[in-house]
C-alpha cells in the first residue's frame, strides 16, 4: 500500500462484532468480527461456502444474525434492514446481475438514483416544484458515471444485448448512482476474462481514489484482491481463520492450509 493510500485511510465506519448466522441447523457464520476503515478496499475471500455472500446480507440488512451487532458510522444496531444501510449510504453490487435487462444503460443506472430523488411522485408525475430541474440534475450525475466508467457508446443499448463484462460495470454504475459512502461488491469479476479484470480492477481502484469510497470486495481470484486490497479478512466453513494486510494474510498458515493451498 502507498503511503499515500495509507494516509487517506481514516477511522472505522463498519464494525462487525461477534456475528453468528444460522439457517436452521446450518451455521452460516459463527461469532465473526471485523472492521472496516473510511476509505480503504477491504476483502474478504475465502473458499466456496465459506460464508462471504452471507456477511454481505448481514451489512446490507438482508440476513439478520442471531447473534452480534453491526455499529455503522458510530450508531449501534441490533439489526440493520435494507432500506436502512441504503440510507445510511451502504450500496451492493450482485454477484447474479440483476439489472433490467430490456431497458438501456442510462435508464439501468437511472434506477439507482431513485433513492436519491426527494420529489414526491406527485410532483414528478406533472413536472412541477422543480421535479424537472431535479431530474435533469440527476440525469448530469448519470451521464458523468457513464463517462467515468467508458460506457458511453452503449448509452442508449438494451443492457441484455451487452457482453457480460460490460454489464458488471452497468451493475457497478447502478451503485454508484446511489453516491454510497460504503459499496458491497459481490464477486464483481466472476466470469470475466483477463482484460475484463484488469479493467474492473481499475475502476475500483479509481472509485476508491477519485470518490473516496469505502468498498468492501468479495473475489476468488487471489492475485486481484492481493493487488487492490488495503486488508483482507479470510473465512473458512463460516469461521474467521485470517485477517489482515494482503502480505500478513499470504503467510498465514491457517490460510495456506485452507485456501491457497489448493491452488499451489
Amino acid at each position: 500500500m502507498s503511503h499515500e493510500r495509507e494516509a487517506r485511510i481514516g477511522n472505522v465506519i463498519l464494525d462487525m462484532q461477534n456475528i453468528s448466522l444460522r439457517f436452521g441447523g446450518v451455521k452460516a457464520l459463527t461469532d465473526i468480527s471485523f472492521n472496516v476503515r473510511e476509505h480503504e478496499i477491504r476483502a474478504i475471500i475465502g473458499p466456496n461456502g465459506a460464508g462471504k455472500s452471507s456477511m454481505l446480507n448481514v451489512i446490507n440488512g438482508v440476513y439478520v444474525p442471531q447473534d452480534g451487532s453491526i455499529h455503522f458510522d458510530g450508531q449501534h444496531f441490533g439489526r440493520m434492514t435494507p432500506r436502512r444501510a441504503a440510507e445510511m449510504g451502504v450500496a451492493r453490487t450482485f454477484q447474479n446481475l440483476a439489472l433490467f435487462k430490456g431497458m438501456s444503460v442510462l435508464d439501468n443506472i437511472m434506477t439507482g438514483r431513485n433513492l436519491r430523488m426527494k420529489s414526491s411522485l406527485l410532483s414528478q408525475a406533472f413536472r412541477i416544484f422543480g421535479a424537472e430541474k431535479e431530474e435533469i440534475a440527476h440525469r448530469e450525475f448519470v451521464e458523468n458515471i457513464i463517462d467515468f466508467l467508458e460506457i458511453q457508446a452503449y448509452r442508449k443499448t438494451p443492457v441484455g444485448r451487452l457482453p457480460y463484462g460490460l454489464q458488471k460495470r452497468v451493475d457497478l454504475g447502478r451503485a454508484l448512482a446511489m453516491e454510497p459512502r460504503m459499496l458491497l461488491l459481490d464477486e464483481p469479476m466472476a466470469g470475466m476474462n483477463i482484460e475484463e479484470k484488469q479493467d474492473m480492477s481499475r475502476f475500483i481502484l479509481d472509485v476508491n481514489d477519485e470518490f473516496g469510497t469505502t468498498i468492501v470486495l468479495i473475489e476468488h481470484d487471489m492475485g486481484v484482491v492481493m493487488d487492490i486490497s488495503d486488508r483482507v479478512v479470510v473465512l473458512d466453513y463460516g469461521k474467521k481463520i485470517g485477517d489482515g494486510t494482503p502480505a500478513e494474510v499470504r503467510s498465514n498458515e491457517d490460510v495456506i492450509r485452507a485456501y491457497l493451498g489448493v491452488e499451489h
